[in-house]
């Protein structure tokens, strides 16, 4: 009898092995692989007149309501928060108050089902009307204030303020064209711009009027 005991206890002890790790399998639980997010990012148009508004949409790939962060960079930039549909479409308006040039990169927020993701950055330009004018007849060969001499291709414009170098962005009606600050004026009220003779042919600009630019 005194052999019995220990070999019951042994049993015992085997038995308890067994069950310990049966049960906490049974127990364990499994986390959900997230899935790899893709978020594409499209705008209704790359121009704006400043006030006005512009479409921004894209889609969060699986589809699903998911979190999506929109960072503007700009002179009036800033962070908008959107929540996609079921889809994983998400759309917003979006304006700025201030001319310039602003990049546009949509971000999906990581969440227990899809991975953070990236889009590529859209550009888009916000302009601001402008009075302009244009020079050039009867003073080619003459200097400029920002250095060289005014021919009849010179393509530029005069500020009484912005950098020399600086590059500003004109429109006008389908035509735009970029060009250097070169010289300072005009000095005629409710005028912001000089264009080169050359600037204002190619915007076809008939001579006096308003203008779009982005600074």
């Amino acid at each position: 009898m005194r052999y019995l005991l220990p070999a019951t206890a042994a049993a015992a002890v085997l038995s308890i092995a067994v069950v310990i790790p049966a049960t906490a399998k049974q127990h364990q639980h499994h986390q959900p692989k997230r899935a790899d997010g893709h978020i594409s990012l499209h705008l209704s148009g790359h121009a704006v007149v400043s006030g006005g508004k512009l479409v921004v949409h894209g889609r969060v790939l699986p589809g699903g309501r998911h979190r999506v962060k929109l960072v503007f960079r700009g002179p009036d930039g800033g962070v908008v928060t959107a929540a996609t549909k079921a889809s994983g479409a998400f759309s917003l308006r979006w304006g700025t108050g201030l001319a310039g040039n602003y990049r546009v990169r949509a971000y999906g927020v990581h969440d227990r089902r899809t991975t953070g993701s990236t889009s590529p950055a859209r550009r888009l330009t916000a302009f601001r009307p402008a009075g302009a004018s244009y020079y050039g007849p009867g003073l080619y060969g003459n200097g400029v204030a920002c250095g060289g001499t005014l021919m009849p291709d010179t393509l530029g414009v005069a500020h009484k303020t912005l950098p020399c170098g600086t590059k500003v962005k004109l429109r006008y009606h389908r035509r735009s064209i970029t060009v250097p600050v070169i010289d300072r004026g005009p000095y005629v009220a409710g005028r912001d711009y000089d264009l080169t003779e050359a600037t204002r042919d190619r915007l076809g600009f008939p001579g006096v009027g308003l203008v779009l630019a982005n600074r």
